[in-house]
């Protein structure tokens, strides 16, 4: 079972949530390992739902084994299961106090998916050691309005490949020394990436996507893309990232009818992953 105790939610964030102007829900829902003790807690927003339980690899995929707890009237669902770690694949299964059928979930804040077509979610601890400390000091002058700005877009996965191994996309670490090695030779300042978060659809080109804080595991996990923003940073070049969280797709482990009631266009900007953005260091969506 879970653990309702060890809760990442205080009162205040459970009313700036309820207001909806929580800007960091990221540091909240979502999975998110401990170590003392050792776990995870989860946590996502499902308002239409009369029961949500966290399924996977580490609990056989039960239903029943790890349910989750409602948090109040807010609509989430929160609950600390020990031993669950690094690395372990989930989904969360939904079940509709309005349709009374379940339905198997990604979490749209997860930070890290397993590689299309498969679909579950995976706890990752992100901790990373960043070197970019000189980019980080001088961003403000190097991103304000009034400096040089040369931007170059680019899609990761078509952007070169490696013909003599199946003509294969190059990896985020792979990448790291080609993009920045060019992009100074050409004289741009800033790198700006198509979609990187986690889509089903490889020719969406990432617009359609699912994990909203996810990397897009095509390329490697969440410290591998740190570390192409990094040394993007290290070589004096700023990132920016597209977000497009309004181009969910119709997969049904995806954002679409989460709790399973349609959600009205009007409504989308009340989402939890649609407005708790990312703030701008180091490539989050955004300016880094």
């Amino acid at each position: 079972m879970s653990i309702a105790a060890r809760s990442l939610i205080s009162p205040f964030d459970l009313h700036l949530f309820n207001e909806g102007t929580h800007s960091h829900l990221f540091d909240k829902l979502g999975a998110h390992p401990a170590h003392d003790p050792e776990g995870t807690y989860f946590a996502v927003w499902a308002p239409n739902a009369d029961s949500v339980s966290v399924i996977g690899d580490f609990n056989g995929w039960d239903k029943s084994a790890n349910g989750l707890y409602p948090r109040e009237q807010s609509g989430i669902w929160e609950g600390f299961i020990p031993t669950v770690g690094h690395g372990a694949h989930y989904k969360y299964f939904v079940h509709s106090k309005v349709t009374r059928n379940g339905v198997d979930k990604a979490d749209p804040f997860a930070t890290y998916s397993e590689a299309p077509p498969r679909q579950a979610s995976v706890v990752w601890d992100l901790d990373y050691d960043w070197g970019d400390h000189g980019w980080m000091e001088n961003r403000r002058t190097a991103n304000h309005t009034t400096a040089p700005w040369s931007v170059y877009e680019m899609h990761l996965g078509s952007w070169m490949r490696v013909p003599e191994e199946g003509n294969r996309w190059f990896s985020y670490r792979e990448l790291a020394p080609r993009l920045a090695d060019y992009v100074s030779r050409m004289g741009f300042t800033h790198v700006e990436f198509m979609p990187v978060m986690e889509h089903p659809l490889y020719e969406s080109w990432g617009y359609q996507v699912t994990g909203y804080f996810a990397p897009t595991s095509r390329y490697g996990t969440p410290q591998d893309f740190m570390f192409l923003v990094d040394y993007l940073h290290q070589n004096g070049i700023g990132v920016i990232l597209d977000w497009v969280p309004s181009h969910f797709p119709a997969d049904e482990f995806g954002l679409q009818n989460f709790s399973r009631r349609r959600v009205r266009p009007a409504e989308l900007r009340r989402h939890p992953s649609l407005r708790a953005r990312r703030p701008a260091p180091r490539g989050a969506p955004g300016l880094g």
